[in-house]
């Protein structure tokens, strides 16, 4: 399973990622292996432009699976946020620190567009896989 991160969506939704990586996505989730967490789906209704947009974005997300936050991934997202800071990392989106351990507390990975996963992976200790969407630097 792979949570969706919004450096991911966005890209998905304008359309510049190869059609052969749009496919696998949508195979994925139409599998149901693509979900979201809630840090995500704020971030994505923040997004949105209007009040129509907003409702059709909730529908869609709200076919996915979700993975919940509780007080484990709380924990986990303020000891990374701890661990990123010891090593002068602490500007990471709070954001990308919550969907890294929402992934963490899933064993699931995170579908992204963003450097910051790479360095959650390097640097914490939560354990999740950082998927690119796309070769950094190519869309």
């Amino acid at each position: 399973m792979l949570l969706l991160d919004n450096s991911a969506w966005g890209r998905l939704l304008q359309g510049v990622v190869p059609k052969a990586r749009a496919e696998t996505i949508a195979a994925l989730t139409e599998a149901r292996e693509i979900a979201v967490c809630l840090p995500f789906v704020l971030e994505a209704g923040f997004s949105a432009r209007s009040l129509g947009d907003r409702k059709a974005l909730m529908a869609r997300l709200d076919e996915l699976p979700r993975v919940a936050l509780d007080g484990e991934v709380e924990r986990l997202a303020s000891r990374a946020q701890y661990e990123l800071t010891e090593v002068g990392h602490h500007r990471v989106a709070p954001v990308d620190v919550m969907i890294a351990a929402c992934a963490h507390r899933a064993e699931a990975g995170v579908l992204h567009y963003d450097r910051d996963y790479d360095v959650l992976a390097e640097h914490t200790s939560l354990l999740f896989d950082s998927e690119w969407l796309a070769p950094a630097g190519t869309l």
